[in-house]
C-alpha cells in the first residue's frame, strides 16, 4: 500500500476518535414544536434529508429528492452519483463512474434531464449522461417519477430536475469551498478536487438582487484491468454437438491510462423590483474531458477458419499437437470453445491516442409575475449547446505478417468467466499433411514482428444547439369547491445535431516514414510494463503517447483531411407543445390532472450511397401526440399520503437513429444505420403509493407501479455480412451492424419501498444514552419485471424478451452516524442483471447482458469548527468488476427451437480498483 493512502488512513482515524474529545456542537438537536432539525451544517444528513422529505410531502405527484445539507452540498461529485442514493434509482457506470441513470429500472432513455425545469439536450443525444454535470452546481436534485402535463413529452420513467444555486438560498454574503486529493489503488494514479461558490444580496432601490457564483474542478486518473471476447457460431463446425458450441473469434485485452476531468462555472443573476416579479438570468457551462491512451492487443483467432473443411462424421476429440488446420473451431484437435490451441495466430494490435470532451453551456433568461385577482405568468428562453467531441489524435494499427511462423501460437483458456488466459508459443512449420506445431513459450507479445498497418487522425465533433421558449399563465380560483390553480402553457423547442467528421488515414511505408512512423512498435513503446493487476499471460509495453503526438502533428502538417461523408449528418427536431392542467386541493388532499400535445417534426440530411450514386438524401416526417395524466393525492392523516396516477409519454429515436445513412467506425469494428421513420415508443403507466412522514422526522414508504408499451424502439445487433462498405483496403464485412427499429408491445411492472429513519427521537424515550442518537438508516428497493416482444428478422423468430436496461431486483442500503462534529456513512447499491443488446443473428453468440453490479462507498465529515471541517471518502470499496456476458443458450434456431443451454461467456470484463481521497472544506 501506499505512503499516501497511509497518511489519508491517519487522517480518518483522528476523525473516529473525534467524539471522545468533541463538546455537543450547537444545533446538533432537533429543535422546535416538531422536531426540525435546525439548518447549521452540524447535522449534514439529517438536515439535507429533512429538507428533501418536506418538499416531497408537499408536492402534488410522486418524487424523490436529493437536497443539499444545511451549508449547500451534496454528497458526491457527479449528478448521478448523488441521485443514485434515491428510491429506485439505479445507475450505469463507465469505467467505474456512474454515468446513466435508470429510473424504477427502466431503460435510460426513458428519464430526461432538466436545470431549472428546463430540458437539456446531453452531448450524446437523448441517452442523458449525468456524470458530465457536477454536483456542486446544484442546491437540489428533484426526481420526478410521475409524469405531468408541464413536462415534455418523452419523459416516460421520470425527469431529473437540476435545481440551481441562487443567490436568495442565503440571508446574505455566503462563500463556501472545497480541496481535497485522492489515489486510486490500481496503479497508484492521482485524483484532484475543489469547489468554491460565493454568493450575496444587495438592495436596489425597493427591489434586491441576488448574485451567486460557482465552479468546480475534478481530475481522476486511472488505469484498467480488461480482457474482451467476441463469440460466433461457426458453419464449418458441423461435428456432433455443434448446436451448442459458440467459439471466440477474438481474444482481446483493452488497457487503459486515462485522465478524466470535469469543471464547471455557473452564475446566477436574481432581480427582485418587488415582492410580485422576479427576472432571472442562468448561465452554466460545464464540460467532461476523457484523454485516454488505450493499449489494445487483439488475437484474430479465427483469421483462418477456411482451414476447417465441414463434416458431421465423429472425429477423435483428444488433444492433437500436429493438427491440418490452424485448429480454430476444430473439435478433432482437442479444442472446445472453453480451452484448446491456435496456430499462427494474426495480432491485429492498436494504439489509440484520444481526446474526448463534451460540454453542455445553457443560458436562460426567464421572469415570474404575479398579477391582481391571483394571475400569474411565467416565462423564459433557453439557448443551450452542447458538444460532444470524439477525436482521435492518433491511432496507429498494427498487423502481424502474412507469414504463419511469424505469428504466435495461442493456447486459450476461458473457462473461469472472470480470468481469459492466453499462453503465447513461436510456431513452427511441420511436413506432410501436419502444417504448424508450438514451439516454445513466448512471455513478451512485442518480441513478434507486427509493423504498422495504418494511421489514422480523426477530428469527430457533433454540436447540438436547441431553442426553447416557454410561457404558463396560472390562474387561482375557487372552482370544484376547493383551492383551484388552473395552468395553460405554450412551449416551442428547436433542437438541431450537426455531425461533422473529418480524417487522415495513411497507409504506405512512404507516408509512415514521411510522418516518422517506425516500422518496429519497440521503437514506438517506452520502458513501462503493464501496471494493472490481472495477469495478462503474456507482458508488454505501451506506446509512447509523445510519439504519437509528434507522428499526428507531421500528418496534419503534411496531408489534408478527408470528410467522412458517410458519417456525417444535420438532424433538426422541432415540437409545438401545448399544455392545460388543473390541481384543486380538499382538506382531504388534491387532484392534478391535464393533457399535453405535442406536434413533432422531424427533419434529417445525409449523404448516402445508393448504388453507384452518391448523393445529399433529406428525409422528413412529423406527428401529433397526446400525453394525458392524472395524479390523487389522498391526506390519510396530517402523516400519511395515499398516491394515485396515471400518466403517458412517448421515448422518441435519438438524433443519430434518425439520420438517413449509416455511420461507420473503424475503431470500434462497428456500422450503425439511421431509421428516419422510426416511430416513438409509446407508454402509458398507473402508480399507486403510500407514504408515511414518520414525526419528528422519518420516512416509510411502498408502491406499485405499471407501464404498458407500445411499438418498443430496439436496437438490432448483427454481423454486416458485406463488402459494400469496404474502402482502403479495409475489409467491414465481419463489422457489427447495429440499428434503430420498432418492436411489438410489452410492459413493466414492479414495486418499490423506502425507508429513512434515524435514533434521535427515540433515544430518550428507550432509555439509551445520548451519544446513541447519531445513528441513522435508509434503505430502499425496487422489483420491477418487464417483458416486451421483439419481432421476427430473417430466419429469427419472434420472441419475448426484457426491456433493454432493467435490473430485475435494485437496492440501496445506507448507515450513518452524526454528532458531535461527526458525520460518518456507509453506503451500499446493488442492482441485478440487465440486458444490453438483442442479437438477431443467429451466427452471433447471443444476447448480451451486464452481470450484477455491486458498489458501495464510506464518507465521513468531522466539523473542526462550524466554519472548517475535514472529510475522507473512499470509493468502490468491494472492487467488483464489471462483466458483460452472452447467453448463447437462450437464442433459437431458425426453426425456432432453443438451442441446448450454453455456459455463460463473458464477452467484457473490466476491474477499476478502489479510490482514497480526503480534503477540507470551508463555510462563511
Amino acid at each position: 500500500m501506499t505512503s499516501r493512502f497511509h497518511i489519508l488512513l491517519a487522517g480518518i482515524s483522528m476523525v473516529a476518535v473525534a467524539p471522545a474529545l468533541a463538546q455537543t456542537a450547537p444545533g446538533a438537536d432537533a429543535g422546535g414544536d416538531e422536531g426540525i432539525i435546525v439548518v447549521t451544517g452540524s447535522r449534514p444528513i439529517a438536515e439535507s434529508e429533512a429538507a428533501a422529505l418536506t418538499i416531497q410531502q408537499n408536492t402534488d405527484s410522486l418524487v424523490a429528492v436529493a437536497a443539499a445539507d444545511g451549508v449547500g452540498r451534496l454528497p458526491d461529485q457527479n449528478i448521478a452519483q448523488a441521485t443514485s442514493r434515491l428510491p429506485g434509482v439505479s445507475v450505469e457506470r463507465d469505467q467505474g463512474q456512474a454515468r446513466y441513470i435508470n429510473l424504477r429500472g427502466a431503460p435510460k432513455r426513458w428519464t430526461t434531464l432538466s436545470f431549472d425545469g428546463i430540458n437539456v439536450v446531453s452531448p450524446e443525444g437523448r441517452d442523458a449522461r449525468f456524470d458530465s454535470t457536477p454536483s456542486a452546481i446544484a442546491s437540489q436534485i428533484i426526481v420526478s417519477k410521475a409524469v405531468t402535463p408541464e413536462m415534455p413529452g418523452e419523459t416516460v420513467a421520470g425527469n431529473v430536475n437540476i435545481i440551481t444555486r441562487s443567490g436568495f438560498d442565503y440571508p446574505g454574503l455566503h462563500v463556501a469551498g472545497k480541496a481535497g486529493y485522492g489515489i486510486a489503488e490500481l496503479g497508484d494514479r492521482k485524483q484532484y478536487e475543489g469547489s468554491a461558490v460565493i454568493s450575496d444580496r444587495f438592495k436596489v432601490g425597493e427591489g434586491e438582487i441576488g448574485v451567486v457564483v460557482s465552479g468546480s474542478y475534478y481530475e481522476r486518473a486511472m488505469i484498467t484491468d480488461n480482457f474482451e471476447t467476441d463469440y460466433e457460431r461457426v458453419s464449418q463446425d458441423q461435428r456432433p454437438g455443434a448446436a451448442t458450441r459458440f467459439w471466440a473469434a477474438e481474444a482481446e485485452n483493452k488497457l487503459y491510462r486515462l485522465t478524466r476531468k470535469n469543471w464547471s462555472v455557473s452564475g446566477r443573476l436574481d432581480y427582485r423590483p418587488d415582492a410580485d416579479n422576479m427576472i432571472s438570468l442562468r448561465s452554466v457551462y460545464t464540460i467532461f474531458t476523457d484523454d485516454e491512451a488505450r493499449d489494445n492487443y487483439r488475437f484474430d483467432l479465427d483469421d483462418r477458419q477456411g482451414d476447417l473443411v465441414a463434416s458431421a462424421a465423429a472425429c477423435p476429440t483428444a488433444f492433437n499437437p500436429t493438427p491440418t488446420t490452424s485448429g480454430y473451431a476444430d473439435v478433432c484437435t482437442g479444442n472446445t470453445p472453453q480451452k484448446g490451441t491456435v496456430y499462427g495466430v494474426d495480432i491485429r494490435q492498436r494504439s489509440t491516442l484520444r481526446a474526448f470532451r463534451q460540454s453542455i453551456f445553457t443560458n436562460t433568461l426567464a421572469g415570474d409575475h404575479d398579477f391582481a385577482d391571483g394571475w400569474k405568468l411565467s416565462w423564459l428562453g433557453n439557448f443551450t449547446r452542447s458538444k460532444d467531441d470524439r477525436s482521435i489524435v492518433g491511432e496507429v494499427s498494427w498487423d502481424s505478417p502474412g507469414t504463419r511462423t511469424a505469428r504466435p501460437t495461442v493456447s486459450y483458456d476461458f473457462s473461469d468467466r472472470n480470468h481469459s488466459v492466453l499462453t503465447l508459443f513461436t510456431t513452427n512449420p511441420l511436413a506432410g499433411p501436419t502444417r504448424f506445431s508450438a514451439g516454445g513459450q513466448v512471455n513478451n507479445v512485442d518480441s513478434f514482428t507486427k509493423p504498422p498497418s495504418s494511421l489514422l487522425v480523426l477530428d469527430a465533433i457533433d454540436t447540438t444547439k436547441a431553442y426553447t421558449g416557454k410561457a404558463v399563465l396560472t390562474r387561482e380560483t375557487g372552482l370544484f369547491g376547493g383551492e383551484a390553480v388552473l395552468k395553460a402553457g405554450f412551449q416551442f423547442d428547436r433542437r438541431t445535431k450537426v455531425a461533422d467528421e473529418n480524417q487522415i488515414l495513411l497507409n504506405t511505408a512512404a507516408q509512415f516514414a514521411a510522418v516518422g512512423l517506425p516500422s518496429d512498435y519497440n521503437q514506438f513503446s517506452l520502458n513501462t510494463p503493464f501496471q494493472g493487476k490481472i495477469p495478462l499471460g503474456y507482458s508488454f509495453h505501451y506506446f509512447d503517447t509523445a510519439k504519437m503526438r509528434d507522428v499526428s502533428k507531421a500528418a496534419r502538417a503534411g496531408f489534408a483531411f478527408t470528410p467522412n461523408a458517410a458519417n456525417n449528418y444535420d438532424v433538426r427536431e422541432e415540437v409545438y407543445a401545448g399544455f392545460i392542467m388543473g390541481t384543486v386541493k380538499y382538506d382531504w388532499g388534491s387532484i392534478l390532472g391535464g393533457v399535453r400535445i405535442e406536434h413533432l417534426k422531424n427533419r434529417g440530411q445525409a449523404i448516402a450511397n445508393v448504388g453507384t450514386t452518391t448523393g445529399l438524401v433529406t428525409a422528413t416526417s412529423s406527428q401529433t401526440l397526446a400525453f394525458p395524466s392524472l395524479h390523487l393525492n389522498y391526506n390519510v392523516d396530517d402523516s400519511k399520503k395515499l398516491r394515485i396516477s396515471f400518466n403517458s409519454g412517448a421515448a422518441r429515436a435519438d438524433y443519430d437513429d434518425l439520420r438517413p445513412n449509416v455511420v461507420v467506425s473503424d475503431t470500434n469494428q462497428t456500422i450503425s444505420g439511421g431509421n428516419p421513420a422510426v416511430k416513438p415508443e409509446r407508454a402509458y403507466g398507473v402508480d399507486g403509493y403510500f407514504e408515511w412522514y414518520v414525526k419528528p422526522q422519518g420516512y416509510l414508504m411502498v408502491g406499485a407501479f405499471y407501464k404498458k408499451v407500445k411499438d418498443v424502439l430496439y436496437r438490432q445487433a448483427r454481423t454486416f455480412g458485406s463488402n459494400a462498405l469496404d474502402s482502403n483496403g479495409i475489409d467491414r464485412s465481419a463489422y457489427i451492424f447495429t440499428g434503430i427499429a420498432n418492436g411489438g408491445d410489452g410492459r413493466i411492472f414492479g414495486a418499490e419501498a423506502a425507508a429513512q429513519l434515524q435514533l434521535e427521537p427515540w433515544t430518550g424515550n428507550l432509555g439509551l444514552p445520548d451519544w446513541m442518537g447519531g445513528f441513522g438508516v435508509s434503505a430502499n428497493l425496487t422489483l420491477n419485471d418487464s417483458k416486451v416482444t421483439k419481432p421476427a428478422i430473417g430466419a429469427v423468430p419472434a420472441r419475448r424478451v426484457q426491456l433493454p436496461g432493467t435490473s430485475k431486483v435494485v437496492y440501496n442500503v445506507g448507515a450513518y452516524y452524526e454528532k458531535y462534529g461527526l458525520s460518518v456513512r456507509v453506503q451500499y447499491q446493488r442492482r441485478s442483471a440487465w440486458l444490453d443488446e438483442i442479437v438477431d443473428d443467429l451466427t452471433d453468440g447471443g444476447d448480451t447482458y451486464w452481470a450484477a453490479d455491486d458498489e458501495m462507498d464510506i464518507s465521513a465529515r468531522y466539523a473542526v469548527t462550524p466554519n472548517f471541517e475535514i472529510y475522507f471518502d473512499a470509493q468502490n470499496v468491494l472492487n467488483k468488476p464489471g462483466r458483460r456476458y452472452s447467453e448463447p443458450g437462450k437464442l433459437l434456431t431458425a426453426t425456432g427451437t432453443p438451442t441446448a443451454r450454453s455456459s455463460i461467456q463473458t464477452i467484457e470484463w473490466e476491474r477499476f480498483g478502489r479510490r482514497y481521497s480526503g480534503g477540507i472544506r470551508v463555510n462563511f
